[in-house]
């Protein structure tokens, strides 16, 4: 296991290196697109981590990388833990059950069919708290993934 670990983070960083950019570059993007995937905006991650790579001056590829760590394996822990710390910031009950399959799939149909109503009344009392929730971890994560990809791009001199 620990092997096939390595060998996927040799592969990741082979293309890191490829991009043939600064250390800065490729480390601000890389963890720009791991921070975008903590938030709920599924479908927007690739736009949203290119946009906030662009505006750090980081590389928009190495955002893209970095939104891999947003997949269905993650999803199932990052969606229950940014609402739940969402709803404890804004003071909201913590029992209360959610179905993330049924509540994109509102969301989903919500847009299609312009139907603003679904999406303040059933979809945007559990999205909200979810934005709110997303935030300290989006940050942590960041400085985090930063230095991580940071310290391996020196380390291995890339």
């Amino acid at each position: 296991m620990i092997k096939k670990i390595r060998l996927y983070l040799d592969d990741l960083f082979a293309k890191l290196k490829s991009l043939k950019v600064g250390i800065y570059a490729v480390s601000a993007g890389f963890a720009c697109g791991a921070a975008i995937s903590l938030t709920p905006f599924v479908g927007f991650h690739l736009i949203l981590a290119a946009l906030t790579a662009l505006i750090l001056r980081a590389s928009v590829v190495a955002s893209a990388l970095g939104t891999v760590v947003g997949n269905p394996w993650t999803f199932a822990f990052i969606w229950p833990l940014t609402l739940y710390t969402g709803r404890f910031i804004l003071h909201q009950p913590l029992s209360e059950q959610t179905n993330f399959e049924l509540l994109f799939h509102k969301l989903f149909y919500a847009f299609i069919h312009a139907d603003w109503a679904l999406l303040l009344n059933d979809v945007w009392p559990i999205l909200y708290p979810m934005i709110v929730g997303c935030i300290p971890y989006y940050i942590v994560v960041w400085f985090i993934s930063y230095k991580i990809v940071k310290h391996f791009m020196q380390k291995r001199k890339l």
